[in-house]
């Protein structure tokens, strides 16, 4: 079993590696450190492929990572994939392959998709029939917050709303993660919103969550008012209401906008408990994670 602590640890040091190496003005194609790379099936519960791979340059794309390491069909002129490892997209519904760069997903075909190492790439292959456009996913910990996305590093802005003591941990959390902490207005930030459900409802982003996993790309909602919180399925429905003082970490975008974290719960418990899942080993390969008194559980519930 792979110890997702200590890959978190090398990923860092490879981040390290390709910003010292970047500052020694390397031409095009020069090696620009490392990459991880991860292929998973049904949203993250079946895992096909995880590695570090390493001697990654300026001239390589996500799709070129991808096929030297795994076997890989493609289609549109070989911009997208078609297979990896035997498993074939539909191509017009049902179940493709989907890739997210430090946890975002990316709106351009893998052999567009420019490296600058340091990256996490997630491969999922999923039934999109529902959650077509799932734009940010907390699997990719602890990007987007250690390295930015896109090709820039981004600040993180932490907002509380009544957290008490989970907001002290989560921008502990963060900062051992690597992410720099600037004002809650700071323009172009990554923001994390930290609080009771009822008390973040009303914000930009977070509002996002209660309309549904078409917009928000998130497989959780609050229901009796914020006093429940609910897990849904692969389709939108409603698989599962969790207990008293239940938390969630979710992950949301709107268009071009920063990405948006959400540590809430029904209450300051259930946002405590939100807080104690930004590890590595609680939020990997998982697209949003609920938690109450019986554990931590990903969504969609399948």
């Amino acid at each position: 079993m792979t110890d997702r602590r200590g890959m978190a640890v090398a990923i860092a040091l490879l981040l390290a590696a390709s910003i010292a190496a970047a500052g020694c003005g390397l031409g095009p194609g020069e090696d620009v450190g490392g990459v991880e790379l991860t292929v998973t099936r049904d949203y993250g519960t079946v895992p096909m492929l995880h590695r570090l791979v390493g001697d990654v340059t300026e001239a390589d794309t996500v799709m070129r990572v991808l096929e030297r390491n795994a076997d890989v069909s493609t289609r549109y002129g070989g911009g997208f994939v078609q297979s990896i490892d035997g498993y074939e997209g539909s191509g017009g519904g049902g179940h493709d392959w989907f890739y997210y760069v430090n946890g975002l997903w990316a709106p351009i075909g893998a052999a567009d998709f420019k490296l600058h190492g340091g990256e996490t790439i997630w491969w999922d292959y999923r039934d999109w029939s529902v959650g077509e456009r799932v734009a940010a996913a907390v699997g990719s910990w602890p990007q987007p917050f250690a390295s930015g996305y896109e090709g820039s590093f981004h600040p993180t802005a932490v907002s509380c709303f009544g957290a008490g003591a989970a907001c002290g941990e989560v921008k502990a959390r963060l900062e051992d993660a690597g992410a720099e902490l600037v004002a809650a207005d700071t323009a172009g930030a990554i923001r994390v919103l930290v609080g009771p459900w009822s008390r973040i409802e009303a914000d930009r982003d977070a509002s996002l969550l209660a309309r549904g996993i078409e917009i928000s790309g998130a497989f959780g909602e609050f229901g009796d008012g914020g006093g429940t919180l609910l897990g849904l399925d692969e389709h939108g429905d409603v698989a599962r209401r969790f207990g008293p003082h239940a938390g969630l970490v979710a992950a949301v975008r709107w268009e071009d906008k920063p990405p948006a974290w959400l540590i809430t719960g029904v209450d300051t418990a259930g946002a405590a408990a939100a807080a104690d899942l930004l590890d590595a080993d609680s939020l990997r390969d998982h697209y949003t994670v609920a938690v109450d008194e019986k554990g931590e559980t990903a969504l969609p519930l399948r």
